[in-house]
């Protein structure tokens, strides 16, 4: 088992996107053109991969869980074309070329990252005609996924990045660490492994070992995350570095220092790959994620 299967995976997602989006050429050219630029040709389409493997880790097909993968890569690209944004964390760069509003301007990549997430919850109406899935699945699966994307999950944990670090006593800082990062990061992750147990037909015991797992991987990707932009390499990255540190944003190694913060990822990494347990099919695409996660330049 090696990191080949991601890459694997992770090829078969930008094909299923490139079919998805819409096509550069269809009007208004404009946004089509950006929205492709915004979610093709980068990104390691790890949360549409959760979600094809959590379906088959239940017993499920993953062909069905195909319209959830383009999904969260669409509601992701819109999460970070509106980050990238002057109001927000005002990056130039992003996998590796322009962000959307340097390429684009700002309006239109508001517009883009609107288009995406409504887009997303198409994609989502059209599993039953598509893919197979049965509407009371469908419905779930949207519910599921917009309480993770809205005010209570991914977009909450923005606005107390934005906010509530400047507001936090020392005292309350990892609770509110733990707060934005559980949000803003883990909440998608959690939900495209609950998505997809949902359509492999997953018993409640086995959401909740899916929700485990999500929860630890979420927490150390974002530790990692933090560990990279302090030692991390920009072209590996493909973004600036040393960009939490300059913004004054609160971050694990900011808070608790960079020897702890790598404990913090091996630990929480360690608890995805015991969560896996709990699941009736061995995932080697689940296993690989959790053995990759504290370990990644990128």
């Amino acid at each position: 088992m090696t990191k080949g299967l991601l890459a694997e995976r992770a090829r078969e997602i930008e094909a299923l996107l490139d079919e998805v989006l819409p096509p550069a050429n269809a009007g208004p050219v404009p946004i089509h053109e950006a929205m492709r630029y915004a979610v093709l040709g980068g990104g390691k389409r790890l949360r549409a991969i959760m979600a094809v493997a959590a379906c088959e880790s239940v017993g499920g097909v993953g062909k069905q869980a195909l319209g959830l993968a383009a999904a969260m890569e669409m509601i992701h690209a819109y999460s970070l074309v509106h980050d990238d944004l002057p109001c927000m964390d005002d990056d130039d760069f992003r996998r590796g070329k322009p962000t959307v509003h340097r390429k684009y301007g700002e309006a239109v990549a508001v517009l883009v990252g609107d288009a995406l997430l409504t887009e997303a919850f198409a994609e989502l109406a059209r599993m039953p005609e598509k893919y197979g899935v049965d509407h009371h699945t469908t419905v779930a699966v949207m519910g599921e996924l917009a309480f993770a994307s809205g005010s209570h999950g991914m977009v909450g944990g923005q606005v107390a990045d934005i906010l509530g670090a400047q507001k936090a006593e020392a005292a309350d800082q990892a609770v509110l660490l733990h707060y934005i990062h559980s949000h803003k990061t883990g909440a998608l992750f959690k939900a495209a492994l609950r998505c997809g147990g949902l359509i492999g037909g997953a018993s409640p015991d086995q959401l909740g070992t899916l929700t485990e797992f999500g929860e630890h991987f979420g927490l150390a990707f974002q530790i990692t995350d933090d560990i990279l932009d302090e030692v991390g390499e920009a072209e590996a990255l493909g973004k600036a570095v040393g960009r939490d540190r300059e913004m004054g944003k609160l971050t694990y190694p900011s808070l608790f220092g960079l020897e702890k913060a790598r404990a913090m990822a091996q630990e929480s990494a360690a608890k995805c790959l015991a969560a896996l347990e709990g699941l009736p099919v061995r995932s080697q695409v689940l296993q690989e994620l959790a053995l990759m996660v504290a370990e990644r330049d990128h």
